[in-house]
């Protein structure tokens, strides 16, 4: 069989998939929601459904800011993405400062805006708005940096996304722009439930195919990140025929890819399990992903963030990479391209914790345990924000080589006990040295029947968490 052949569109042969290298090492990616919806930077980035959604406090906002919907509806907010100060280059050197390993940029959202350049489609930002493949220029400064670079794919809700222009006067409406707008599908017999809107037909699901395929062969991306909505039945078949394809383009090319999904939409195996808003209780069997934002209203630009802090996202960063996961982190840049001065921040801060403990996280897995203390996370999506604060009493394990990390999630004092290491690592040398990484010196230590107690440094290496590097003899085991 010729190597590049060697998927074919059926969960079992789907299910030889082997998650690359990279990826398992990377542990920190940068996710950035940027299109039409940054430029009236209002409520969140299902502005463009909501805007039509009548009696919404979006419509509303859309009446007295910008009028009619039927003499400005979504696709005039074209123009104003002017992506005048957009530096690929800036953007790029940026997410590596930050200490990023993977970038993923939306490439199309449920607004049917392509921000890259489609042969499938004249709504994109290569023909209209900022008339630059804003997406391929990410993609080769990305590369520059030595980063790897992926894509996501938000179009499959499109297919009833702006459905409520249809049920008043507006743009919606007009024939014109039936290939912007539409389908529009009508609203079900139960529009609060999402899931069931009126399954896509075979052109809608053909199209969507053609455009994931697109983006595969255009930019090469090695991850593929997809919404939720694509484990509708109807999308079951495409999905298979999708991965293949481009698993077999992945060998192609001798580069790692992977494909990310919500809920229930990929069989187990045969892609990265992505945790949207939220994270795992425990150590997962299976290697799987968080997509969260700095922010915690929106996903896109708009007037009025709500962000988190530094410290949050880095013992977020920590559990995650705990249980076998990787934090895919989003920023939302303004209709011009900049990045807003507070996101920037953020990504500097965790930047900087990662030039101190970025050992503990790069390259790790998961130890026996996945951590120790009183706090812990809601598992599941759309969680995020319901944890307590981590404590100094919280922290959590890493391994690597004959290397166990403990990151302690708050400073202790002038000792801590770590109980996870007591009696089994009693035995005369399992234990070689003890150091804080940031700190030039090794640290006293005890190990009695029920603990470890290691004595603190004076002086605190770094913010945010802080890293025991406990260094165990060669013959030990520490997975």
């Amino acid at each position: 069989m010729n190597p590049i052949d060697r998927y074919r569109a059926d969960w079992e042969s789907l299910k030889s998939y082997c998650v690359p290298d990279w990826y398992l090492d990377a542990k920190f990616g940068i996710f950035i929601h940027w299109g039409l919806y940054a430029v009236p930077a209002f409520g969140n980035e299902w502005y463009p459904r909501n805007m039509y959604q009548q009696g919404s406090p979006e419509y509303q906002h859309h009446l007295a800011t910008w009028g009619a919907h039927k003499q400005f509806g979504y696709k005039d907010f074209i123009p104003l993405l002017t992506a005048s100060r957009y530096n690929p280059v800036e953007w790029a050197r940026l997410f590596r400062q930050a200490g990023a390993r993977y970038v993923v940029p939306v490439a199309e959202h449920h607004d049917g805006f392509a921000m890259y350049d489609s042969a499938l489609s004249r709504w994109t930002a290569a023909r209209m708005g900022p008339k630059r493949d804003l997406v391929g220029e990410l993609a080769a400064a990305v590369r520059d940096e030595g980063l790897v670079f992926g894509v996501s794919s938000h179009r499959a809700e499109h297919w009833w996304f702006m459905n409520g222009g249809m049920q008043f006067t507006s743009d919606v409406q007009d024939p014109r722009y039936y290939d912007f707008y539409g389908p529009a599908s009508p609203i079900s017999n139960q529009p609060s439930d999402l899931n069931a809107q009126p399954s896509p037909n075979t052109g809608y699901l053909q199209d969507w195919l053609a455009r994931c395929c697109e983006l595969v062969d255009k930019y090469q991306p090695q991850l593929f990140w997809f919404d939720w909505w694509i484990e509708q039945q109807a999308f079951e078949p495409y999905l298979r025929e999708f991965a293949a394809y481009y698993y077999n383009r992945g060998l192609e090319w001798q580069r790692g890819v992977a494909i990310n999904y919500k809920n229930k939409a990929f069989a187990a195996g045969t892609a990265i399990y992505d945790i949207e808003r939220g994270q795992a209780g425990e150590i997962l069997p299976y290697f799987w992903q968080t997509d969260t934002s700095v922010s915690t209203n929106s996903w896109g630009y708009v007037a009025d963030q709500h962000y988190k802090t530094t410290t949050a996202l880095v013992h977020d960063l920590a559990d995650i990479v705990s249980k076998n996961g990787t934090l895919l982190l989003n920023i939302g840049p303004r209709p011009d391209g900049t990045i807003p001065a507070p996101e920037q921040e953020i990504l500097l801060g965790i930047g900087h914790w990662l030039a101190v403990n970025g050992e503990a996280i790069y390259g790790t897995r998961p130890w026996q345990v996945y951590g120790e203390g009183p706090t812990q996370v809601v598992a599941g999506g759309f969680n995020d924000t319901k944890r307590e604060e981590f404590t100094a009493q919280d922290l959590r394990f890493t391994r690597k080589g004959n290397r166990l990390y403990a990151i302690l999630l708050g400073w202790p004092g002038s000792r801590v006990i770590i109980r996870s290491l007591g009696r089994d690592w009693s035995q005369a040398g399992a234990i070689f040295r003890i150091s804080m990484l940031g700190i030039p010196y090794q640290l006293n230590w005890t190990l009695t029947d029920d603990s470890l107690i290691v004595e603190m440094p004076e002086v605190k290496p770094c913010a945010h968490a802080y890293t025991l590097a406990i260094e165990l003899t060669e013959d030990c085991i520490v997975g």
